[in-house]
């Protein structure tokens, strides 16, 4: 079985944006395709395993919502 999805953050300013694109793509990198297109990065997740597809899942929002932290703080 295949399990595909598709995530799309919007932010506030392309900068943002820009900023979590930046600071994601690294961990993401073979695990999750990302596109970033001004304020909106869209991720494309795939798995074959339902567990695989909830663990890559679970960590991009975590890691998301950390690096939002961090810019609501800094701004």
């Amino acid at each position: 079985m295949k399990i595909t999805s598709e995530i799309i953050f919007k932010y506030n300013s392309a900068d943002d944006a820009k900023v979590v694109f930046d600071s994601l793509e690294v961990d993401n990198e073979n695990y999750v395709k990302s596109y970033l297109n001004d304020n909106l990065i869209k991720y494309i997740v795939d798995s074959e395993k339902l567990g695989s597809f909830l663990a890559t899942v679970d960590d991009l929002i975590a890691s998301e919502i950390v690096v939002e932290k961090i810019i609501t703080k800094t701004n």
